[in-house]
């Protein structure tokens, strides 16, 4: 959760690759014969997620740029513990040679096969092709591809990887898996349907499932759910899935679905918002039409309201209302075509909702916020002992949104709140129970995963909490996960948080790119102010702590679609 550290309210790399040279040394040579048919699904990341690769820490992701073609490549987020490994098995037949090549970019990008052959490059500042061959053993019906970077060498792409070679089912598993049954759809927005089904057995074993539109493949998983995307709205969809095992034998495809795509935002609010925090009150403000016309940005989130006393509010609860410098940040933003979302509350201070009588107190003191700027949306950042712990004050909040979205239509409430590693806390819990009894009808649920003692996997942590926030959302409101994910908001730190957690660029880009593939309704993170450079500069308001450019979360959270 926020703190007041900032003053706001609120390896091992030369031995081992020694070793991986001298393991490398004359184990390749560029392949004979083998069929040329790509027998890895997904190979050129164009499906926009990982499915069926998997990646070691979460340090996997599918990204736009840079791409070597088509529009989608892999990304791999390798950090001083985890070389960010991705790999995918496929059904191979024995005695047989296959040739497997990619092109990758970055420092000590790695290509090969588990238990076989593998080759490197130590550093590629384009996208470079590797290629490697190996022999199949004497009963050996499936392999497993790899590639993957090296420990403390950061980002590496990969794209456009092959493995030509006569498809599996040789050997002497011919048994089929059993057909899948009881496929759904489990949600749906305007471009894109989830589905889930039953699992599938077999005498040897299920390796993954293949999602079918109509006679297309669209997708291969080894769970039993996934999310088609890429769809066009308001359109009819039909999908099958049949179960596959290790020797490339198929099941019959399961009973088929028939799903028509969501006529817009779908799922949710149709409400889309990156707006990362801008303060006026501290660490050396920057001009917003600087940083809009850097990065792209549109929206921020400005903070924060408080009580100036007497229930009234002001910006930091002793700046005017309008007049003052907040008010002069607004009308830059809007003049270059932006907008506005006002924070009410944050870590410290005297706050509008703990010190207002009643809801009805609370919804006119924030009444004269959205009259002084004609709003389109408000922020209660719920924290501390005074709000977040405070069950009466948590229905004393709702209770006036509740009221200003009667009194305000179209105006769309978000409420932000502390998480741990797993998903809400019990406090965060009883917020999502209490909207749901009051009838708040809030639009956007959004966690703060950091400082919650994250360790160093940030992306990791991260998804795991905004996964526990729409587990909590559907059970408490019955929704599927798609209308879960549209009512969810992710607002990070960027840089060094007040716990010592990094949130770097690559993963803030990796998370960007989670949520968007995950239709969430909002990214933000604390704060503008701290989108600088300092490397080594440890954990100050106006700049991140760590090497990056200037504007750099900025410019990612821009690329936040929903």
């Amino acid at each position: 959760m926020r703190t007041s550290t900032l003053g706001r309210p609120r390896r091992r790399l030369v031995a081992l690759l020694g070793t991986a040279a001298l393991a490398l040394t004359g184990a390749v040579a560029l392949p004979g014969s083998a069929e040329a048919a790509n027998i890895l699904s997904n190979a050129g990341f164009e499906s926009g997620g990982l499915s069926p690769w998997t990646c070691t820490g979460n340090l996997g992701s599918v990204v736009s740029s840079p791409v070597h073609s088509g529009s989608k490549a892999l990304q791999g987020a390798a950090s001083s513990s985890d070389n960010a490994k991705c790999s995918q098995t496929v059904p191979v037949q024995p005695n047989t040679t296959y040739s497997l090549s990619a092109w990758v970019r970055g420092n000590y990008v790695y290509l090969g096969v588990d238990g076989g052959a593998s080759t490197w490059t130590p550093s590629a500042s384009s996208y470079t092709q590797l290629s490697v061959s190996f022999t199949t053993g004497a009963s050996q019906t499936s392999a497993t591809i790899y590639t993957h970077g090296w420990y403390g060498q950061g980002t590496y792409w990969a794209d456009d990887i092959s493995l030509d070679g006569p498809g599996g089912g040789g050997g002497t598993d011919t048994q089929a898996p059993t057909t899948p049954t009881g496929l759904t759809s489990t949600g749906k927005t305007s471009s894109s349907v989830s589905l889930s089904w039953n699992a599938s057995s077999d005498n040897v074993g299920v390796t993954g499932y293949d999602v079918y539109n109509g006679s297309s493949r669209v997708t291969t998983v080894t769970g039993t759910s996934a999310t088609v995307g890429g769809l066009a709205a308001s359109t009819s969809y039909t999908f099958t899935v049949r179960a596959r095992d290790a020797a490339g034998n198929t099941s019959a495809a399961s009973n088929a679905v028939t799903v028509t795509t969501s006529t817009g935002g779908g799922g949710g609010t149709g409400f889309k918002q990156a707006a990362p925090y801008l303060y006026e009150g501290w660490g050396d403000p920057p001009n917003p039409q600087t940083v809009m016309s850097a990065t792209g940005i549109k929206w921020f989130t400005m903070a924060f309201v408080l009580d100036s006393g007497g229930c009234n509010p002001a910006w930091d609860g002793n700046r005017p209302l309008t007049g003052g410098a907040d008010q002069t940040a607004i009308n830059q933003i809007r003049a270059a075509g932006g907008d506005i979302v006002p924070s009410f509350g944050g870590w410290q201070g005297s706050k509008l909702g703990a010190n207002c009588s009643s809801a009805s107190a609370l919804a006119a003191a924030t009444q004269k916020v959205i009259d002084a700027y004609g709003l389109k949306a408000v922020d209660f950042d719920i924290e501390n002992t005074d709000e977040f712990e405070n069950e009466a004050v948590q229905a004393k909040i709702l209770t006036a949104l509740k009221t200003l979205k009667a009194n305000n239509p179209g105006l769309k409430t978000i409420v932000t709140f502390g998480t741990s590693t797993t998903g809400p806390t019990y406090y965060g819990n009883r917020l999502i129970e209490q909207a749901k009894s009051i009838g708040a009808d809030i639009d956007v649920f959004t966690i703060m995963p950091f400082d919650f003692g994250g360790g160093s996997d940030m992306y990791g942590n991260t998804v795991n909490a905004t996964e526990g926030l729409k587990n909590k959302l559907k059970s408490t409101f019955g929704w599927d996960d798609a209308t879960a994910y549209a009512h969810i908001g992710i607002s990070g730190m960027n840089g060094l948080s007040d716990q010592q957690e990094n949130t770097t660029p690559q993963i803030w880009t990796q998370i960007r790119d989670w949520a968007n593939s995950h239709h969430i309704a909002r990214l933000a993170y604390w704060a503008v102010n701290r989108d600088r450079p300092c490397p080594g500069g440890g954990v100050t308001s106006n700049c991140s702590g760590i090497s990056q450019t200037n504007w750099q979360f900025t410019s990612i959270t821009a690329g936040f679609t929903g």
